[in-house]
């Protein structure tokens, strides 16, 4: 990557989460980035390519947390609680404004828009991820375990940026935990 495509998609970044994606114009990327119109186009086409950009980065640092917790952990339970953490972190984080992709696909509305196609294939690969992790534990529902976690999440994401974080993280880390504790519906009844 250029070092001026790097400082557009950076600044890019920074301001389409803190403020916005279509409050952000590409006048204001260009004058943060300190490139020319001519530059921006180079490696952009248009607005839109610089927002898939931006969504795919946000996406690829999310596939690289995930891939690191099913490295460094060896139980599939604390992989789970794991990526569980990296959510919370986020939400506590200074700046946390949501979800990069929720925000955009409400944003985006239009379901063949580029960046809402660019939010609904980051969500399907989490929910995959999800699905493959409860089957990992043994869960024989894994699919509508991984659906209650990525709903939990969103609710967190949602939450944590409106209020307190603290107990909207510990209530999210909760519900893994029921989720974990809870393995079937046939044990339910025992």
């Amino acid at each position: 990557m250029s070092e001026a495509r790097a400082r557009l998609l950076s600044k890019a970044t920074g301001l389409f989460y803190a403020e916005g994606i279509r409050a952000v114009g590409v006048d204001r990327v260009i004058g943060e980035a300190q490139v020319t119109r001519a530059t921006l186009y180079k490696h952009f086409p248009s607005k839109d390519d610089l927002i898939v950009a931006y969504l795919t980065q946000a996406d690829e640092a999310i596939r690289a947390r995930t891939d690191a917790a099913r490295t460094e952990e060896t139980n599939a339970d604390e992989v789970i609680r794991t990526v569980g953490r990296s959510i919370t972190d986020d939400i506590q984080s200074a700046g946390f404004r949501g979800c990069a992709f929720l925000n955009a696909a409400a944003e985006y509305p239009d379901p063949a828009h580029p960046v809402h196609q660019a939010a609904l294939k980051h969500r399907q690969w989490f929910l995959d991820t999800m699905i493959e992790l409860f089957s990992g534990i043994g869960k024989p529902d894994a699919e509508p375990a991984a659906r209650h976690f990525v709903m939990l999440r969103d609710g967190a994401m949602t939450a944590g940026c409106l209020t307190d974080p603290k107990p909207i993280c510990e209530t999210f880390l909760r519900g893994i935990e029921g989720l974990l504790k809870y393995r079937s519906r046939d044990e339910a009844a025992f």
